[in-house]
């Protein structure tokens, strides 16, 4: 089964991916191991979505992607706005 995550570093930012463990790819995005999170750390969990087949993890990974930083994302997540630097 998998999982779709949303993380955030401390300027607000987010990173949504899906993965079969989100436990170690939160390790793997703090360690540098993803290129795409390198240096804009640290990341922690702030949403996640579990128990999805791999064809629902990716719709909604790519949904989430489509919205992020409009409403549509905060509404999907329940998420607030974080305005940088706050």
């Amino acid at each position: 089964m998998y999982s779709v995550y949303v993380l955030r570093n401390e300027r607000g930012q987010h990173y949504i991916g899906l993965s079969e463990d989100a436990a170690k790819r939160l390790e793997q995005h703090n360690t540098g191991e993803s290129k795409w999170t390198k240096g804009r750390g640290p990341w922690s969990l702030c949403w996640i979505r579990e128990g999805l087949t791999l064809s629902e993890a990716r719709k909604l990974e790519n949904e989430l992607k489509s919205q992020k930083g409009g409403e549509g994302f905060y509404r999907m997540t329940g998420l607030s706005r974080r305005l940088s630097g706050s």
